[in-house]
């Protein structure tokens, strides 16, 4: 067995639109139990969302999150997750689960994503206490109305944020 084959490498898989701190957290947590981990941003999501960045603007955007973490990779994706993972080698996904609720979607996913893949092995984690209740879609409707962001977004995400909808984001008067 060649090194490359006994690294553990895990996709982290979402729509990330946009990458909030509770997605950072699975991430560098994720990183405490794998060599490699593929942040992969679905080009296409799996309920109907109003989207607030186009998909080459979120990988750009994760990509400078963690700029300085050789471990991430940030790429996009479409089609089925255990096509994408098998073709990078990776029999790991790595969930992230805030509450009860999305218990039940996340356990028919990885049922149905073992079913079409018997090798694969999903990995649930709970965010941080702080972070429980983030989704990036309540992030979003916060920042549309002009509600303070930042303490929910990392700083990149945040500038980004603000050129969108104003200082009023940042928790600044406009």
């Amino acid at each position: 067995m060649t090194a490359r084959e006994a690294e553990r490498l895990a996709v982290y898989p979402g729509s990330f639109d946009p990458l909030t701190r509770g997605h950072d957290d699975i991430i560098r947590r994720g990183l405490k139990i794998v060599d490699r981990l593929i942040v992969a941003v679905a080009e296409t999501a799996t309920e109907e969302k109003a989207g607030m960045f186009g998909l080459e603007e979120r990988v750009e955007l994760i990509e400078s999150v963690y700029e300085d973490e050789p471990r991430v990779e940030v790429t996009s994706f479409s089609g089925l997750l255990v096509d994408f993972a098998r073709s990078r080698g990776a029999r790991l996904i790595i969930r992230g689960l805030r509450a009860v609720s999305d218990f039940e979607y996340e356990f028919q996913m990885a049922l149905m994503n073992r079913s079409l893949w018997p090798e694969l092995e999903v990995i649930f984690m709970a965010p941080d206490n702080q972070h429980t209740f983030l989704s990036a879609s309540l992030v979003r409707e916060v920042g549309r109305l002009g509600g303070d962001v930042s303490r929910f977004v990392p700083p990149a995400v945040l500038e980004r944020m603000v050129e969108r909808f104003g200082p009023s984001a940042a928790g600044r008067a406009s």
